[in-house]
This record gives C-alpha cells, sequence and structure tokens, in this order.
C-alpha cells in the first residue's frame, strides 16, 4: 500500500524549525538567547581588555560571530563569541603592530580555518580519549570559577550578599517554575535591588563604554604586502588551531549533554567564515564559549539556532538601544550566574572516591594533567594536546606489553616455532628481537605471526634483525601466518 503524497503545504510545516511549530521551545529560545546575551556584554569587554582593544571591539566580535554561526554553524545551540583564548594569541600582535594588524590575522585566520575544516581536520576528533574530555570540562569549570574572584575581592561588602542571593534565586526557583530561565530572574531581581535601593557596586557600565552603533563593514587598515603576510601568518594560523580546537571540544561536549550528533566539519568552515566576517566588520575574533555555551544549553535549555542568533541580536540591542539600563546591572548579578555555571560543568562524578577507586591510574593521570595544563596555562588547547600525548604514552606502553614471543620447540623435525602474538609497532617490536635463542635453536626457525599484526616500520625492521642473527648463524628462518595488510607492508619494507 503506498503511502500518500503530502501537499506542499504539509511539506511546509515540516521543514519548519522546531522554535517555529512549538510555543514552549519559542520562549525558551527567546529567554535563552536574552540571558546569553546579557551574559556576553561583561565577558566581551574584559576579553578586549586582553586584547589590548577598544571594548566595542570585542561586542563587535561577539555579535558578529553568534549571528553568522546561527546560520553556518554546525552546531545548533552553541555559543560562539570573543575569547579569552583567542584575545591571549592575538594581543602581542595588536600591541607590537597595531589594530590594523590585528583585523587582518583574523580575516587570515578564518582563511586558514576554512581551509582546515575542508580538509577534514574536524575527524582527528575520534582520537581525544574521554580521559582528556572529562579533563577539558573540568578545567573549563575552574578557569569560570577563577575568572569570577577578582570580581570577589577588594569589593563593597554589599556584593557578597548579592551574590548569594542570585546564587539562591538559581537553585530554589526552577521549583517553582521553570517557564523563565532562573538566571534572567536572578539578572532582573538584583539590578532591581541595587538600583531601588542605590547599592554601590560594581556594574557592568564599570567594565567599559558601550557602543551606540552598528559595526561598519572596512578593509583591514595595512599594507598589503608579502611582508605583511608574513608578519600576520603565524598569528592568524595559532588562532586558527586553538579556534578550531576549543570549539570542536565545545561541540563534542554538547552532543553529550543533548545526546544529538553535530556535522564537526561544517562547524570547522562554520568558524573560519564567521571569524572572515567578524574580520571585514573591524571585530577581534572568536570560537565557541564555553561557558556562555553551558548557560544556553544546560541552565537555559536551549536547543535551535534561534538561541544563538538572538543572543548575539540581544547583544547589540542590549547594548545600542538599552545602554544605559544594562550598564546599571550589577556584576554581582553576572559572577552568580558564572559561578552557577561553573558549579553545573564540574563533573563531580569523575573525583567521586568510588570512581577514583575503579578508574585505571592511568586515566586518572590523563585527566588529573590536562585540568593542571590548562589552569597553568590558562589555554584550554595547551591542555588538550598535553592530556592526548599522554594518553597517546600510556596506551602504547599499556599495548606494548601484550606482544608475546612463545618458543614451541619440535624436536623430531629439528624445527623450533616462535608464535609471535598481539601488536607490532615501535613501542612493542624493539623487545622483539632479544626473545629468540639464536645460539640454541635448530637449523629451521619459524616465526607464526597469526595471531599478530604489524603496524609499522619499526615492527619490520625489527623482523629483519632477528633473520640477519640466524643467517650469521646458518640458519634459515621462514615467517608464517602474516594478515593481508601486514604481509603487504612487509613485502614493501622488509630488506631480505
Amino acid at each position: 500500500m503506498s503511502t500518500p503524497a503530502l501537499s506542499p503545504a504539509a511539506r511546509l510545516r515540516g521543514l519548519r524549525p522546531d522554535w517555529l511549530s512549538d510555543p514552549k521551545v519559542w520562549r525558551t529560545e527567546i529567554l535563552a538567547g536574552l540571558v546569553v546575551g546579557l551574559a556576553l556584554i561583561p565577558e566581551a569587554i574584559s576579553f578586549s581588555v586582553i586584547a589590548g582593544v577598544d571594548p566595542a571591539i570585542g561586542l563587535f566580535a561577539s555579535f558578529t560571530m553568534a549571528v553568522t554561526l546561527s546560520v553556518v554553524g554546525g552546531r545548533r545551540a552553541m555559543i560562539s563569541a570573543a575569547t579569552g583564548a583567542v584575545a591571549l594569541v592575538i594581543a602581542p600582535l595588536n600591541r607590537e603592530h597595531g589594530f590594523g594588524y590585528l583585523v587582518a590575522a583574523v580575516i587570515l585566520a578564518g582563511v586558514f580555518q576554512v581551509i582546515l575544516g575542508a580538509l577534514g581536520v574536524a575527524r582527528l576528533m575520534r582520537f581525544v580519549p574521554r580521559s582528556v574530555m572529562v579533563g577539558f570540562v573540568n578545567a573549563l569549570a575552574v578557569l569560570v570559577f577563577m575568572a569570577q574572584v577578582p570580581e570577589m575581592y577588594d569589593v563593597p561588602w554589599a556584593v557578597y550578599p548579592l551574590i548569594v542571593g542570585g546564587l539562591a534565586l538559581m537553585v530554589f526557583f526552577p521549583k517553582v517554575t521553570k517557564v523563565i530561565p532562573a538566571p534572567l530572574v536572578s539578572i532582573v531581581v538584583l539590578t532591581a535591588i541595587t538600583v531601588a535601593a542605590g547599592i554601590a557596586v560594581p556594574t557592568v557600565g564599570g567594565k567599559g563604554e558601550l557602543p551606540s552603533s552598528l559595526p561598519v563593514p572596512g578593509l583591514p587598515d595595512v599594507p598589503f604586502t608579502p611582508a605583511t603576510l608574513t608578519t600576520i601568518a603565524p598569528y592568524a594560523f595559532a588562532m586558527a588551531l586553538v579556534g578550531l580546537m576549543e570549539s570542536l571540544m565545545t561541540a563534542k561536549l554538547v552532543d553529550d549533554i543533548t545526546d544529538t550528533h553535530s556535522n564537526k566539519t561544517r562547524e570547522s568552515v562554520g568558524q573560519g567564515i564567521a571569524n572572515i566576517v567578524t574580520g571585514f566588520f573591524g571585530g577581534m575574533g572568536g570560537c565557541a564559549m564555553i561557558g556562555q555555551t553551558m548557560i544556553n544549553v544546560k541552565v537555559s535549555g536551549a536547543r535551535t539556532r534561534l538561541s544563538t542568533f538572538l543572543a548575539g541580536t540581544f547583544l547589540m540591542v542590549l547594548c545600542i538601544v538599552f545602554g544605559p539600563v544594562v550598564s546599571d546591572i550589577p556584576m554581582a548579578a553576572l559572577v552568580a550566574v558564572m559561578v552557577m555555571v561553573s558549579f553545573a560543568t564540574f563533573d563531580w562524578h569523575s573525583i567521586a572516591p568510588r570512581t577514583l577507586k575503579r578508574m585505571p591510574a592511568g586515566e586518572t593521570t590523563v585527566m588529573v594533567l590536562t585540568v593542571v595544563v590548562v589552569i597553568a596555562t590558562h589555554n584550554l588547547a595547551a591542555g588538550v594536546v598535553a592530556g592526548c600525548v599522554t594518553a597517546m604514552v600510556i596506551f602504547a606502553k599499556r599495548v606494548a606489553r601484550l606482544a608475546e614471543v612463545t618458543p614451541v620447540t619440535d624436536t623430531g623435525s629439528g624445527t623450533v616455532v616462535y608464535s609471535v602474538t598481539g601488536e607490532l609497532f615501535f613501542a612493542s617490536s624493539n623487545d622483539l628481537v632479544g626473545q629468540f635463542a639464536y645460539a640454541t635453536d635448530p637449523d629451521h626457525v619459524v616465526i607464526d605471526l597469526s595471531a599478530a599484526h604489524i603496524w609499522d616500520a619499526s615492527s619490520v625492521a625489527a623482523l629483519d634483525a632477528v633473520e640477519t642473527k640466524y643467517k650469521q648463524r646458518g640458519k634459515t628462518v621462514e615467517i608464517t601466518g602474516l594478515n593481508d595488510p601486514s604481509a603487504t607492508l612487509h613485502g614493501k619494507l622488509t630488506s631480505h
């Protein structure tokens, strides 16, 4: 029985995004976008200070990154904006050569990201172990909390009860209703209290002047010469790598939280397109923001591209139209939100005594090392690289122990058979040569590799060395049981 054809109207309904067809989703996405837009303002200003540029530059970058990636990105509901990691990379370029070179580097970094994305760099994510991912998440939570500490040091006493009150609201308000995100309620209530009571505490306005107009596109003010290219290329490439790594790790984290799949290749290319657009609008560039993404996805429950688009849109509207109101928001309200995000992000199960007892020592070492490197360098990418390298070394050591050589002597035929089992690669094959009795073995030696696999040239060289030692004593060696890939590799590389 054939399925009846859908009418054009029905097909259009099927293509409509969730937020258009479900009022609950629509409300959640809009309110989540508003909360993230508010949270982005002080962060963008702070990162502008790190990069050594005007606060408006960071705010413009956050606007263009979020809006562009809401269309071209590969991970729905992920927030991308100006970030501290990118600011740290490009700050020396701005300091030594000026703002025009910074903008040019942002555009070139975008080009690099598009190329790397098209080449399939996102596929490297499969090599990131879970222990590194857990370390990455925990380090992020610690960094988010540490970033709030300056806002709690050497401030009026009223800041502390405001932070506690904000945290209490975010813990208990969801028990009353989840219609309105608790962080938004906390921000509104604390702002109303400080304004109505005239409480003098640090505010968003104290972080820097908010922009009063939209960014205008233009070309970077640099000479278009090979010398300029050689100057900006190292910074641009470093920014491209750091941005992609943080964005892909964040996308993987959101995948896990939402139980959905994202298109990492599209996200990689999308990050590049967003940075190119941001550069032409005079922004400082950026990548995925893990803290704000957690506010959007984990705290506010957003799941669609609408929240990402509105986060950037609300950011500009709040700055340009409601600048005076936004300037009055106490920093304590935003600190409370970020502290809540920090606690919600940390994987407490990973440090529970029962988990640590069950977990292999190598896994725990990788997780702790990732956290330590990230906190020491304030660079999430550095921690991930260190964690992955350590995990590879531990894995290679573990697998190398599985390679064994067992002799089975057949005295009747004057032949000894050595059964080799396990994975033969550079780490395991180093000990292979010393596991044969060259002087006492009979004249015919069989090396049975039926239960082994040859992975690299080091293993082939080790087998060649074994054959050479036997031949020097006038004995013959026969290698048997090679599977097809091993036989092909051995045939190409052997010297015998």
